[in-house]
């Protein structure tokens, strides 16, 4: 058993980097938490074999392991930002204390399921459909674009006169926007060259990715 209370199994994926990049802020928070890493090679299906599915039944990543809660695993990415800031962010750093501060712990929720059920999947059928698609569908290609620009048109309006997605004044760096920066990040890869569009996006998008966590997490479990 690893002596680090983490372990993660993840590539580096948006949602893959989400989580990694928390644990590095976590690291750099807490001296005392670190985590394990293995990367998980989805080309060659290993998230489907019989060992991963045991810890995550729905055979993706990325999933962690909890060794001070007799080998917990968790897998779904919101559910696992949510247990780290449960579990290992006892100063509510990067979240919120949900009996003292309702309403910003109610706003970090609603972003990032916004991101967890919008942005996230819209964008993945988005990259899905224009970039893998065995065959292209117009139709869907153009839907799927026009959906994610959508959902940046939405985070653009939240973010006037903010910094970051929650919290009280222009708001504070949470799992909220740990959640969503990694998809906005490859903008690119959804056909979408620049930001121009939404200048306030493209600011908080700069603050996140400027985070020495954020660009670590992006290192663990590299497709390359």
């Amino acid at each position: 058993m690893s002596s680090k209370p983490i372990h993660l199994y993840t590539l580096a994926t948006p949602n893959g980097v989400a989580v990694s990049a928390y644990l590095d802020e976590l690291k750099k928070q807490y001296p005392t938490f670190d985590y394990d890493f293995t990367k998980i090679d989805i080309s060659k299906n290993t998230q489907k074999e019989p060992w991963f599915i045991k810890l995550n039944p729905n055979g993706r990543i990325p999933t962690i392991v909890d060794h001070t809660q007799g080998d917990f695993a968790v897998f779904e990415t919101s559910a696992i930002l949510l247990y780290l800031a449960q579990h290992f962010d006892k100063n509510n750093v990067f979240s919120f204390n949900p009996e003292t501060e309702p309403k910003e712990y109610s706003e970090m929720l609603q972003w990032l399921f916004f991101a967890h059920g919008g942005l996230g999947p819209m964008q993945g059928q988005n990259h899905h459909f224009n970039k893998y698609a065995p065959e292209k569908i117009p139709y869907a290609q153009k839907r799927y674009v026009d959906e994610t620009k959508r959902l940046y048109g939405v985070l653009e309006i939240r973010l006037t006169g903010r910094e970051y997605l929650a919290g009280a004044g222009k708001g504070k760096y949470s799992l909220a926007d740990i959640k969503a920066f990694p998809w906005v990040k490859i903008h690119a890869h959804a056909s979408i060259e620049t930001l121009d569009e939404w200048p306030n996006l493209k600011a908080w998008l700069e603050r996140c990715v400027a985070r020495e966590a954020s660009e670590s997490g992006a290192k663990v479990g590299p497709f390359a």
